[in-house]
């Protein structure tokens, strides 16, 4: 799930940095502010205060995952995060102990997040290497700067540079135009939560690689 902060073409002065293990708490509640309010959020967990209590550890738990596997950037006042996951012919690994870190994190809405889950991986792409773009979220006070396409930018010039795409999904409408902008496609329909909103799976392919 992704979200980016609406203005594609703006480049702040703020280093994209590595985060590490001691970013692990302020980085998920980030993302958990940045996310509260989207539409897979609202059908995840419908009530609010829930929402906001079972958050913060839910997303810890893919902190930890890319911290552990994969890129994890932020900026120097930690006001947003890009979790990078890459990704094998097979398809994506799953966290360890996951089912039951995850029951510990989301009762008593885990049967949610289950079908979260299947309705995400049921669609990724296997066959060709990428990086995963798990979460892309900025603070909701700093939203709007264009510090997440920053970061995003960070990523896609490693990635060019190695040849690697990148893949996908965001959250609505408005949040996938942006991504069109920022060189990806789509890739296939929309993802429907059962009896909910629709993601976009989207695919980049490297620039400019010889």
């Amino acid at each position: 799930m992704t979200a980016l902060d609406g203005q594609a073409g703006v480049q702040p002065n703020d280093t994209v940095i590595q985060a590490d293990a001691a970013d692990a708490d302020v980085l998920s509640q980030v993302i958990a502010d940045a996310f509260h309010d989207l539409a897979p959020s609202r059908w995840l967990i419908p009530d609010e205060s829930a929402r906001r209590q079972v958050f913060p550890g839910y997303f810890r738990l893919f902190v930890e995952h890319a911290l552990a596997s994969g890129v994890v950037h932020t900026t120097p006042a930690r006001e947003a995060v890009t979790l990078w996951l890459p990704v094998g012919e097979n398809g994506p690994d799953q966290l360890a102990r996951y089912e039951e870190r995850l029951a510990a994190a989301t009762h008593p809405w885990t049967y949610r997040f289950r079908a979260f889950d299947t309705a995400l991986e049921r669609r990724h792409p296997i066959g060709v290497g990428h990086h995963h773009l798990a979460i892309l979220a900025v603070s909701p006070d700093v939203q709007g700067q264009g510090i997440g396409t920053a970061l995003l930018r960070a990523h896609h010039a490693r990635l060019d540079n190695l040849g690697v795409p990148a893949y996908l999904e965001a959250s609505d409408q408005r949040t996938r135009r942006i991504y069109l902008a920022s060189g990806y496609a789509d890739h296939g329909p929309a993802i429907r939560l059962p009896g909910g909103p629709a993601m976009h799976p989207m695919w980049r392919q490297a620039r400019n690689h010889p």
